[in-house]
């Protein structure tokens, strides 16, 4: 395989299209950082995603891929390729897997696309990363890395990254100032996008709400999309004592929501894209796994804790709901043994 070029002047990184992806790619993204030094490193994102690297210090600029707005459809898609054209840039790296991804960089005639050949775009990149079949047995993190690897660069470490600024900061404290007092805050997070195969039922979360709030005096911060404020209200009504409990359900913007899970002492959570956020922020974790495979997208650090029912012969199905219409893989958690993992978090003095 041909070198990549040594010193690109400007490259383009393509993120992938989901919170929790974005956030297992930081380390592929430090790791291009520390290969091109001089280069000013651009990162095309939805906007849902911009909010991660909007302070990362490996990103010069963020250029937003506005689909379901000025770059909607096909007229939308050639403005987008106008605009990247426009930009002159020497060099592409796709971590998203699309063959959309390739097709846009390629008609924007960025001289260098480099990337996994997945989805049919083969033909289409300059420079092929070699697709170990092995790497999909390990953490997703090292997915991104291999592409790296595949390419010819230095992976570097695997450690997740995430930086605040203090826009994000202000924003969390005045958010969180309606909850002042004593006792350690946990945030819970009962939603998550990919459907409800992936979240413990509201019950089981109001259930831990009211232990929480009785044994261990906590604050209660409840995280999630307009969505999730139906189970927002159930915690509220069932804990005790809603006076102890945040709801801020549709209330933050991605980056304000990061930095309320930053002041988090245990982060309770479905898998989801706010999972990796607190992974990548160390904020201590506990995290209730379904049908997903909590080996290959976990939350990838050590102050984490995960929940699951074992010896199911069903799981993990990956499906976005219950193939079986039973969910056991959820319903069969119990929150005393949700509690009991948060406890033990709140008993360790690092």
């Amino acid at each position: 395989m041909k070198p990549l070029p040594r010193d690109p002047a400007r490259i383009l990184i393509r993120s992938t299209n989901w919170i929790g992806d974005a956030i297992m790619t930081t380390p592929a993204i430090r790791a291009v950082r520390a290969a091109f030094p001089r280069a000013e490193i651009s990162l095309l994102a939805l906007p849902w995603v911009a909010d991660v690297f909007r302070a990362s210090p490996r990103i010069d600029r963020i250029v937003r891929y506005e689909k379901t707005g000025r770059h909607r459809g096909l007229s939308g898609r050639w403005r987008l390729i106008r605009e990247l054209r426009g930009h002159g840039y020497d060099m592409v790296l796709l971590l998203q897997n699309a063959f959309e991804a390739a097709l846009v960089t390629t008609l924007a005639r960025i001289p260098v696309r480099a990337g996994y050949p997945t989805d049919g775009r083969r033909l289409l990149l300059t420079h092929v990363a070699p697709l170990d079949p092995g790497v999909r047995t390990r953490h997703e993190v090292y997915y991104y890395l291999g592409i790296l690897a595949g390419l010819g660069l230095e992976p570097g470490p695997a450690d997740l990254e995430l930086f605040l600024d203090q826009e994000a900061r202000a924003e969390a404290a005045a958010l969180l100032a309606d909850l002042s007092g004593p006792g350690p805050l946990i945030g819970l997070n009962p939603g998550a996008a990919y459907g409800p195969a992936k979240r413990w039922p509201p019950e089981q979360y109001a259930a831990l709400a009211r232990m929480l709030v009785e044994r261990n005096q906590a604050r209660l911060v409840v995280f999630g999309t307009d969505a999730d404020r139906e189970a927002a209200r159930l915690i509220r009504d069932r804990c005790g004592r809603p006076e102890r409990v945040l709801d801020l359900t549709g209330r933050t913007s991605l980056a304000g929501a990061m930095a309320c899970i930053d002041q988090c002492r245990v982060f309770v959570t479905n898998d989801s894209g706010l999972m990796h956020v607190a992974a990548a922020l160390d904020t201590p974790l506990v995290a209730v796994f379904g049908s997903t495979n909590h080996m290959a997208t976990g939350p990838f650090c050590d102050r984490a804790r995960i929940v699951r029912k074992e010896n199911l012969n069903c799981g993990p199905c990956k499906k976005t709901v219950c193939p079986h219409g039973h969910l056991d893989c959820m319903r069969g958690i119990e929150p005393a043994g949700v509690h009991a993992a948060v406890s033990e978090l709140l008993e360790r003095k690092e």
